[in-house]
């Protein structure tokens, strides 16, 4: 149970608000998977729209895998579009961990072993294994929204019976306080541009970010993932799975603050 509410976090730094089906029906006549789409405008503008909604609160069940006990985790995540991400975590009915999350940085603390993080998206991106989360990619990669930087001339766009392939044409190169990584990406979307599918590959460390989205289920006119799994490989490999069971619009109160007498744990 190690730094139990800092893992979580990446895993909802980890773990959309569009309105579609999740099932796409067969095309008789067979579709091209490497003819690329030349006219391919309306299809960026749509996937890389920003979500308009106030707030929404989602109830979840987080399992983490890293190779340490982890028991399932119930998860209450409260997000104020474009100003917080606020998470609080249970385990057998005991409250473990709180964080949140503004485009300043991420806060958190975990009560089993009594510590707590306050640091800048550094510590989530070295979670990660990238160098690009900042807030908006962070809300999009929880939301099931593309949250790699995209745009049309670094990209090429297929197409197929299932929807849509987005790869990088040559190597993506993202430039962070003077230091740039370079990745390849592929990311897939269903006909109905649902986002079903990311890879990421390092190509410094070969380090690998895979993130899956499924059952999108539609509520008040939005659409969002019921499961999301976040597979992270590196010198091991830490998997997160995030079954989303409750989607409510409502407002709710945030509170955060970290108890006395807890550690703080050193940014590395």
């Amino acid at each position: 149970m190690k730094n139990l509410g800092i893992i979580i976090f990446s895993a909802i730094a980890l773990t959309s608000c569009h309105t579609q089906k999740t099932v796409t029906e067969s095309n008789s006549t067979p579709i091209s998977t490497t003819e690329p789409i030349k006219s391919n405008s309306a299809f960026f503008n749509k996937v890389t729209e920003k979500s308009t909604f106030e707030q929404v609160k989602i109830n979840s069940k987080i399992n983490v895998e890293n190779g340490s006990f982890i028991p399932t985790l119930n998860a209450t995540i409260y997000i104020e579009n474009g100003q917080k991400t606020w998470m609080n975590l249970t385990a057998l009915f005991i409250n473990v961990a709180r964080g949140i999350a503004t485009p300043e940085g991420v806060k958190g603390y975990e009560s089993y072993n009594k510590t707590y993080i306050d640091s800048d998206f550094s510590y989530l991106n070295n979670l990660l294994k990238v160098n690009f989360i900042d807030y908006q990619a962070l809300q999009n990669l929880i939301l099931g929204k593309t949250f790699i930087p995209t745009n049309e001339k670094d990209f090429e766009l297929t197409q197929n019976a299932q929807g849509y392939t987005l790869s990088s044409k040559n190597n993506i190169k993202i430039n962070v306080d003077g230091k740039t990584t370079e990745y390849t990406v592929k990311s897939d979307y269903s006909s109905d541009f649902n986002l079903t599918k990311v890879t990421l590959n390092n190509l410094s460390n070969q380090d690998q970010l895979e993130v899956y989205y499924n059952n999108w289920e539609n509520f008040e006119g939005n659409s969002f993932p019921k499961n999301v799994k976040i597979i992270i490989k590196a010198k091991k490999t830490d998997q997160i799975l995030i079954e989303n069971t409750k989607f409510d619009f409502s407002k709710m109160a945030t509170p955060y603050s970290v108890p006395n007498n807890y550690k703080k744990t050193a940014i590395k």
